[in-house]
């Protein structure tokens, strides 16, 4: 018995050792630039995400659960709602059977007050209500706002344009009570960072044509993904490595999302394979390097980037792939004449964010067709800092927060 125990124990241990040592190489992946904010607590988070990616790689090669599914089942079984808020109403209810979570500032309001629909972010694969409750909530107070958070179905469960169609018919119902929230109409905002972000952006090209509802107000996207098209941009090859949001992780996502999630075919699409010339052709002056301001980027023609050229083009994965073409999925290429009907926009980039050259693109692009762009861009930002807004340390993440309730407000 007790040799069955020491064995047992031992064969604990190794796997523990094991465990540990894969989260140690896992974490050394990452690059941390010198000058990034909130460094001590970017690797504290990013060592934990490590150990939680390991795990869950290791439970799907054992046929447990997949990486998705772990955490999944995490966010269902230990919600991270935080306590009720004096100073707000809060109610869960469901618009045209998309649940969404209201925020009412409990002081009285002079008049109607503004809405912002807000689309959390998570990759087309993570987030949920719960766990933005506590930032949605404090944008409501800060701004004075009735915040409409959506919980849009998620990837791989609900594949694109799952997402999208949520939170359209979530912002179709919301414009059309608006009074009985008592929000003016036309004064709603849709706003969202990282995959809630291009959910923002495509929605509110959805909506400008409409004749029914009014337009939205203004949009607010947050380090939005807003193409996949290319992904050797300048900033997807210098920041390849920096947490929160490598690379890599950045493509299985966005490849989840659209069904490809199994990355067979990444290595292609990192390459660009499955873009076809014409449409090659025709984005190019969109997606051109040209446009990226030398100040944000300066090192960028000196060091971590190298001109790529698109790999021959393959029909097959094209075929597999042609969604991520259409607005819808990459607001950043939609034609002109959608562009001009937008309000007034805010994009906030960070420097160490593989997203932020698109971020900038979709700028220079709504500009070029006569919309008004409001760009916060945080020089030592990296992607999710956002989540980091109620951290003293963390000055960066704070005045994210303050520079997107100060649009909403002025909106």
């Amino acid at each position: 018995m007790f040799s069955l125990l020491s064995i047992f124990g031992v064969f604990l241990l190794l796997c523990t050792l094991l465990l540990f040592g894969a989260v140690y190489v896992e974490s050394r992946k990452a690059e941390y630039p010198p000058g990034i904010a909130c460094s001590a607590e970017l690797r504290s988070l990013y060592r934990i995400l490590s150990f939680m990616s390991v795990l869950s790689r290791t439970m799907e090669t054992f046929g447990i659960c997949t990486e998705i599914g772990l955490y999944h089942r995490l966010a269902k079984f230990f919600p991270m709602k935080s306590e009720d808020d004096p100073e707000l109403f809060t109610k869960d209810l469901e618009f045209e059977g998309v649940p969404v979570r209201v925020y009412q500032p409990r002081d009285p309001s002079a008049g109607d007050r503004k809405g912002v629909l807000f689309f959390h972010g998570g990759g087309f694969v993570f987030g949920n209500l719960d766990q933005y409750d506590k930032l949605c909530g404090h944008i409501s107070k800060r701004a004075g706002v009735v915040l409409v958070s959506v919980g849009y179905r998620l990837a791989p469960e609900h594949l694109y344009p799952a997402a999208f169609q949520d939170c359209l018919t979530a912002s179709i119902h919301f414009l059309r009570t608006a009074l009985d929230f008592g929000v003016n109409p036309s004064s709603v905002i849709t706003c969202g960072d990282s995959a809630g972000g291009n959910l923002a952006a495509a929605v509110s090209q959805a909506l400008v044509t409409r004749k029914d509802i009014p337009r939205p107000l203004a949009q607010v996207m947050i380090y939005p993904v807003l193409q996949m098209i290319d992904f050797n941009l300048p900033s997807y090859q210098q920041n390849r490595a920096v947490p929160l949001l490598l690379r890599d992780r950045a493509l299985f996502y966005l490849l989840t999302y659209v069904g490809r999630g199994d990355l067979s075919v990444s290595r292609d699409v990192l390459n660009g394979s499955h873009v076809p010339p014409d449409v090659r052709k025709k984005f190019s002056k969109w997606l051109s390097v040209d446009h990226i301001p030398e100040e944000v980027a300066g090192y960028m023609r000196h060091t971590g980037y190298t001109p790529h050229t698109m790999a021959a083009f393959d029909k097959n994965l094209y075929e597999k792939l042609k969604q991520v073409l259409e607005s819808s999925c990459s607001p950043l290429v939609a034609d002109d004449a959608a562009l001009r009907l937008l309000p007034k926009s805010y994009l906030l980039t960070c420097e160490f964010d593989v997203l932020r050259d698109e971020g900038i693109l979709y700028k220079k692009r709504l500009e070029d067709n006569g919309v008004s762009v409001t760009w916060h861009h945080i020089k030592d930002g990296f992607h999710g800092l956002l989540s980091f807004y109620d951290q003293w340390a963390c000055e960066s993440g704070i005045r994210a927060m303050d520079s997107i309730v100060g649009f909403i407000k002025d909106a």
